[in-house]
């Protein structure tokens, strides 16, 4: 544009200078004709058109000889150059504080005091996928700083640390540290032989760290009669069960609830492919309904009786088999699941320090109630094996568990504002116990970065040694905030 302006431009000029020479300069007459007359002196010419007395030419037209000097134009400040990982870094920092609302004798006054910073990595490759979940956090209700991460105490814990990959177009493989969940059940676990954190669970945690990590190597194979996972654990991954560090519990060797005073010591485990862990499911949709079979063949996840000796908790041998069935009901999705758990250091039920046998089974119901407003609600059964052995073995002043524990929960979640709002209660109530537990929770989401949430871990019961019942002092009320990045 701005060449074709200086072309216009001195079009112009040219057309200029050549009307104005026309206009002055006259042609000559015939010979004879001429004025003999001298001739009266001429007007000067206007600048620009020549002259002797002229001495300086006029400017050319812009865009004709030199071009004339242009104002230096402001230089762009320079650019910070934007920081560009090799990886993709997503995570969140949350704060929580809770409290206990009535006074524990063996515990502090909070539940939890902590502030943590996830951060997420992930790597991918042509042919491989890398993982690395970590958690760096401060919590002032535990005294102890050093890492333990099996135990998920410390300022770190290791989520996930993996690597996948598909060696052949019908296997998938993952190897490291991993997050693994099977069944059908809502908070309530069969055939989910993978470890859990019920620390977490009940101060007041976002629900997800109720799964633990597991070191394994999982594999995956798809054929179309059906699919198999398989999951190998070269050393025994135990939950992060009750041990009153954090929470108290009932002591059945001290016949009282107990907490920091006698925290729980464990026999555990821990030699590498000595004391491995295999869990397997076949599965397949057929129709609409996931089928699924699974195996197991480890320790009890949590401690399954005690060394009357040494007094330690211990985790006796165990097998597992089970199946499960979900799909549509109605007009909602409903799901059941059977298990069975075989004690192998405990067969004919007459060892009264190891957990005997079981069979459960778990039926399960959801479906939306009205808008925005989803109800669930769910039956177990744990019952007991041999449980005449168990009777007659058990030492004197010793609480009997009972033959068949029923456990009915109860979900309820409505979401309101656009559903940014989200209002849920989940209930656990054992008819068999006399107790209860209530998980009510208030969550807020801000923006696009933050939420906000409020809840409560409430446990009610009749006795003390029952599962819900024992937890009764640690009744507490929780805050927490996120920002997710």
């Amino acid at each position: 544009m701005r060449f074709l302006r200086s072309m216009c431009a001195v079009a112009a000029a040219i057309g200029l200078a050549a009307g104005g020479v026309l206009a002055q300069e006259e042609p000559a007459l015939p010979p004879g004709l001429e004025d003999a007359s001298p001739a009266p002196e001429e007007p000067a010419l206007p600048p620009g058109l020549g002259g002797d007395d002229e001495k300086e030419e006029p400017a050319l037209p812009e865009g004709l000889g030199e071009e004339p000097a242009q104002p230096a134009e402001p230089e762009e400040p320079a650019k910070t150059p934007s920081l560009e990982l090799p990886f993709d870094l997503t995570g969140f920092w949350e704060s929580r504080v809770g409290a206990r609302t009535q006074r524990d004798h063996y515990q502090r006054d909070l539940s939890i005091g902590e502030t943590r910073l996830q951060l997420e990595i992930q790597k991918h490759w042509t042919a491989a996928i890398f993982n690395l979940t970590a958690d760096l956090l401060y919590d002032p209700v535990l005294d102890e700083r050093d890492i333990r991460l099996e135990e998920g105490q410390g300022w770190l814990d290791l989520r996930e640390a993996n690597l996948s990959f598909t060696p052949a177009s019908f296997v998938d493989v993952k190897v490291g540290r991993q997050i693994l969940t099977w069944g059908t059940g809502d908070l309530i676990f069969i055939n989910d032989m993978f470890p859990k954190d019920w620390n977490s669970f009940f101060i007041g945690r976002d629900e997800e760290y109720l799964k633990a990590p597991s070191d394994a190597l999982k594999t995956s194979l798809y054929s179309e009669p059906a699919n198999l996972d398989i999951v190998y654990t070269p050393r025994f991954d135990a939950d992060r069960y009750i041990d009153g560090e954090r929470l108290s519990y009932w002591n059945a060797m001290l016949g009282r609830r107990a907490g920091r005073d006698a925290p729980v010591r464990a026999d555990k485990p821990d030699d590498w492919f000595d004391d491995d862990e295999v869990a397997w499911r076949l599965f397949k949709t057929v129709r609409g309904y996931e089928l699924a079979a699974y195996g197991y063949y480890g320790y009890w996840k949590s401690p399954g009786g005690t060394d009357p000796i040494s007094s330690q908790a211990i985790f006796p041998e165990l097998s597992g088999y089970g199946a499960s069935a979900r799909g549509t009901v109605g007009n909602g999705i409903g799901n059941v699941e059977v298990g069975y758990y075989h004690s192998k250091d405990d067969t004919g039920g007459t060892d009264p320090f190891v957990r005997n046998s079981e069979f459960r089974f778990l039926a399960g119901y959801e479906q939306e109630l009205a808008r925005d407003f989803t109800g669930a609600c769910q039956y177990y059964l744990e019952l007991m094996m041999d449980y005449g052995d168990y009777r007659r073995t058990l030492p004197a002043g010793m609480n009997a568990a009972d033959e068949d524990r029923h456990v009915l929960t109860v979900r309820l979640t409505k979401l309101l504002m656009s559903q940014n709002l989200t209002m849920s209660l989940f209930t656990y109530y054992s008819p068999s116990d006399k107790d209860a537990y209530l998980r009510p929770n208030v969550h807020y989401k801000i923006d696009d970065h933050w939420s906000a949430e409020i809840g409560g871990n409430v446990f009610v019961g009749d006795d003390d040694h029952t599962f819900f019942g024992q937890f009764e002092k640690n009744n507490n009320v929780y805050i927490g905030a996120r920002y997710g990045f």
